[in-house]
């Protein structure tokens, strides 16, 4: 058998395994130690299938393992769904480094570009790589032969002679005893639930397959979506065009910038007497806008970089101006918050909004030290900036941030409060003694319903199970404060 065949026939073995512990650690389960686990084991996978191909480690896929296992980890520590999907994301740019190919002798060397078209190859391998697994790489004729031999032959005899016989005879048993009926119809699992998670574990084995394979591809053209072929035709235009477009935003963001710097950093009598409208309203009016205007001018900056091939260094100018008005820009939008922080109090978006425009503050001063004058490495600093800011999120915990800065404030949403993760939990029932009574009552009678949800071994969850206990240490002094105590 050749070298090909083996590596297939292993993948497919391998996504079949995974595809059923997926649905053993994943299916009617939410997220905690499982992901851990499945990701200890897809590494070991990886290993093993680049073992049996004798594909080359390289750098990338190297460095993928060691985010790829933290982030995974991070599911272990926070209850948090907005901090889940944050972890999620860094484990998507964990898999853009395995998705590296030949684009560059160093992920520090690739670009945006290249990223960008390693996770679009990886993404496209997820979906479709089983169908090139499947009708292209299994060897199924030497299986054909296999199950047509003696041996193969006689034993499928034998299985349909002896079928209707213990069907018989397993039929008069299960009449004569209905212990041994009951034991039977116990065994034999019920349709209605097999299907599910049969649907489950096949979709989590085909993407499984297909993401496997993309990342033991030797060469490029193996792969369902060659990350070259993205990179094949590149857009040029001239500095002229580049200089205008980047000329008209750098005007728009300076008039921008003046007005702020009267209204948003003059004061509040000013926006009254121009606007009419209080201070923190005018704050609260443009936060996001902001947010939008920093994540969309990112792009257009790289792309101006890009496409230019003459009178690169006015281009940069342009560009670096540009930034500067940007870092403004932000400042902005965090004065914003601040003002309608103490307003309007703190929400799970407000707060993730101000970490990502926080990191694009980072990712542009990289920009500037880099791209700007002429230097690589780009890239990999913003994909680092962003494993260094969703690990900084999960130092933070987000929701007992909330809860702490909330509570504080003289006007509480007690419902949202008790809609928090469990990550809010400790910090809730710190300052549960201290608040008044009406709130006092809501907040106990939140907690005491959490209380009863349960969770298993293979989604345990740090955050969860401390709740959990520090809910049944104080059961009765929750009891008490909503007035059901005994």
């Amino acid at each position: 058998m050749s070298r090909d065949s083996r590596v297939a026939l292993a993948l497919a073995a391998v996504a079949v395994a995974l595809g059923l512990l997926g649905d053993v650690l994943f299916h009617g389960r939410p997220l905690g130690l499982n992901v851990l686990l499945f990701a200890l084991c897809f590494v070991a996978a990886l290993a093993l299938l680049l073992r049996v191909g004798r594909a080359p480690l390289h750098e990338g896929r190297r460095w993928m393992a060691a985010p790829l296992l933290v982030f995974s980890a991070a599911f272990v520590w926070h209850d948090s769904p907005l901090l889940t999907a944050a972890n999620l994301v860094a484990l998507a740019g964990a898999v853009s480094l395995g998705a590296l190919r030949r684009t560059q002798t160093s992920p520090t060397r690739a670009g945006v570009g290249e990223y960008a078209a390693a996770l679009a190859s990886a993404g496209a391998g997820t979906f479709a790589g089983a169908v090139h697994l499947l009708h292209r790489e299994v060897p199924w004729q030497e299986a054909e032969r296999v199950l047509r031999g003696r041996r193969s032959a006689s034993i499928g005899r034998g299985l349909a002679l002896g079928a209707p016989l213990v069907a018989l005879f397993g039929g008069l048993f299960i009449a004569a005893d209905a212990v041994f009926k009951n034991l039977v119809t116990s065994a034999v699992p019920n349709l209605s639930r097999v299907w599910p998670h049969l649907f489950f574990a096949a979709a989590l084995g085909w993407a499984a397959a297909g993401l496997l394979r993309d990342l033991i591809a030797a060469t490029d053209d193996r792969r369902v979506l060659p990350a070259d072929s993205l990179l094949a035709r590149r857009l040029s235009l001239g500095a002229t065009e580049v200089a205008v477009a980047l000329g008209a935003l750098v005007l728009l963001f300076a008039a921008f910038v003046a007005v702020e710097a009267r209204y948003l950093f003059g004061g509040s009598a000013l926006v009254q007497a121009r606007v009419h409208l209080t201070y923190a309203e005018y704050a609260r009016h443009g936060f996001f806008e902001l947010v939008a205007v920093s994540l969309l001018v990112l792009p257009v900056i790289l792309a101006a970089n890009a496409v230019v091939r003459d009178r690169v260094q006015l281009v940069r100018r342009l560009s670096a101006t540009l930034v500067a008005l940007e870092l403004v820009v932000a400042d902005s939008a965090l004065q914003r918050l601040r003002l309608y922080q103490e307003q309007f109090g703190l929400t799970e978006l407000r707060l993730y909004a101000t970490g990502i425009v926080v990191w694009l503050a980072f990712v542009f001063l990289w920009l500037a030290a880099t791209t700007l004058r002429g230097r690589r490495r780009f890239a990999v600093g913003a994909l680092v900036l962003g494993f260094a800011a969703t690990a900084a999120l999960n130092v933070v915990n987000p929701d007992a941030v909330i809860a702490r800065t909330n509570l504080s404030r003289p006007q509480v949403d007690a419902a949202y409060l008790g809609g928090l993760s469990d990550d809010a939990v400790p910090a809730l029932l710190t300052r549960l003694p201290s608040l008044r009574q009406p709130l006092r009552v809501d907040l106990a009678r939140l907690l005491l319903a959490r209380a009863q949800s349960g969770y298993g071994v293979l989604d345990w969850n740090r955050s969860r199970a401390h709740a959990r206990t520090l809910l049944a240490e104080r059961r009765r002094e929750l009891l008490r404060i909503v007035g059901l105590a005994r």
